[in-house]
């Protein structure tokens, strides 16, 4: 059933909120936080459309959520009177004309798509968005603590909300049922488990290979990250780099030792489409990604095995089950815009558990539990994913590189760790060290930014 817009912000809404987004008070560029005053007669004019003749400037990227949101904002603007322009552009393109935009000072656009873990840093730094705490949890019915802990992580940057998760993804296990089951192995949980199922599966005479995954320098950093939480270990501690303790070095090389001995030729410059690619195919047993790119591997246009793929929760080592569980895409605010109250009336709607449950069931994995828990919040993902990517949401940590403004830079520094041990380097203790060094450097230099 459609809501209203009174529906959608709640009976219960605090008197920030009710001044906000149903008296349609204005905002200027100037205005850091929403207002603390309902104005008069904000419940009078409650059923009145709130910002008739507002218009707000919104960027996407083209991803599925923009295409799922497009044809829902009629219902946005018809209840609001806010007229929403949208523009769309290719991730690189994306950023580019952000900065470009931002750099310049510019008020436009008022809302916008971003990589909370690759630009959110420098974003926030440079005093580019608007942190949403107040606006947030403010409103008492938006429910904010129904976002998951880990997601919210991913868009906190130094104690500031800076934005509001849209898209989520966790690091999973892919499995092949069949060989499984033929062998008579049972679904990895722990590391141990999975390289011993691996080596007992791995038979490159045949063409088939025990384990697969990124192997590329920059693109492995996020999918060993997953490793490294699991064995007790992170890219850095407090604002120190910490990719040099043994439980890091462990990770490392567990994860290119697999690649080393178990995986198909080439694997060093393969990144996701190559690693699901050669799955797909059929040679490999195991594969471990992002749970965002599972059509890739059950898609029968794409895959040869696609009614033989298992999910799993990432195998635990040491320290347990710890994938990363982050916001892959955010919506963010501009710092200048001349229309924050609109803005986040937006923002509000679109995160909102109405909205969140249409754009999810388009296989759009959205940060509500609330969402997850419902049966038709699921109907966008194959059965068996759904309790996995559940589980994951709860242990899973809230990054899948480190938290640098230079992230190209300090994914090249790690995944040289990684490299090595799969190009055969037995002590890997001091290049572990040297990337150390250069990832501290890095993250010295963002505080004087």
């Amino acid at each position: 059933m459609k809501k209203s817009l009174k529906q959608w912000i709640g009976a219960g809404t605090t008197a920030v909120m009710a001044a906000t987004l149903l008296a349609g008070c204005g905002s200027t560029a100037n205005t850091a936080q929403p207002s603390t005053q309902p104005t008069a007669g904000a419940a009078a004019t409650a059923n009145a459309k709130p910002y008739a003749g507002k218009t707000i400037s919104l960027v996407t990227a083209n991803h599925p959520w923009g295409e799922a949101i497009k044809p829902l904002l009629p219902d946005f603007e018809k209840e609001t009177g806010i007229k929403v322009n949208v523009e769309s552009f290719f991730e690189d393109q994306l950023t580019q004309k952000l900065t470009v935009q931002f750099t310049s000072g510019s008020a436009t656009p008022d809302v916008f798509m971003y990589r909370p873990l690759q630009e959110g840093k420098l974003f926030y730094k440079n005093g580019w968005v608007q942190p949403l705490d107040d606006y947030a949890q403010k409103a008492k019915d938006y429910d904010f603590n129904d976002f998951s802990k880990s997601a919210i992580g991913s868009t906190t940057v130094e104690s500031k909300l800076a934005g509001i998760p849209i898209i989520t993804e966790q690091e999973i296990l892919y499995y092949r049922k069949d060989l499984l089951q033929k062998a008579g192995i049972a679904v990895p949980k722990t590391m141990d488990e999975l390289t011993a199922a691996v080596k007992k599966l791995h038979d490159p005479k045949n063409e088939m290979y025990g384990f697969v995954a990124r192997g590329q320098r920059s693109p492995l950093v996020t999918q060993v990250s997953s490793f490294l939480y699991s064995e007790g270990a992170d890219f850095t501690t407090g604002e120190k780099a910490s990719i040099n303790t043994p439980e890091a070095i462990k990770a490392f090389t567990t994860y290119g030792t697999l690649l080393k001995d178990f995986a198909p030729p080439g694997v060093l410059n393969m990144s996701w489409p190559q690693a699901f690619g050669i799955f797909a195919q059929g040679k490999v047993a195991f594969l471990t990604d992002a749970n965002s790119l599972y059509q890739n591997a059950t898609d029968p246009t794409k895959s040869k095995i696609s009614d033989q793929v298992g999910f799993a929760v990432f195998p635990g080592g040491k320290a347990g089950s710890k994938p990363y569980s982050i916001t892959s895409w955010g919506l963010a605010m501009n710092a200048k815009s001349n229309n924050k109250d609109a803005t986040w009336a937006f923002i509000q709607w679109a995160t909102s558990k109405d909205i969140v449950l249409k754009t999810q069931q388009k296989g759009n994995p959205g940060a509500r539990a609330s969402v997850w828990d419902k049966p038709e919040g699921t109907t966008g993902f194959p059965a068996e994913l759904v309790p996995v990517i559940k589980e994951s949401a709860k242990t899973g940590i809230d990054h899948d590189r480190p938290t640098v403004i230079s992230v190209g830079e300090a994914r090249d520094a790690v995944g040289e760790i990684v490299q090595k041990v799969m190009t055969g380097e037995t002590n890997i203790q001091p290049v572990a060290d040297k990337a150390n060094q250069a990832l501290q450097t890095i993250i010295d230099k963002d505080k004087t930014r």
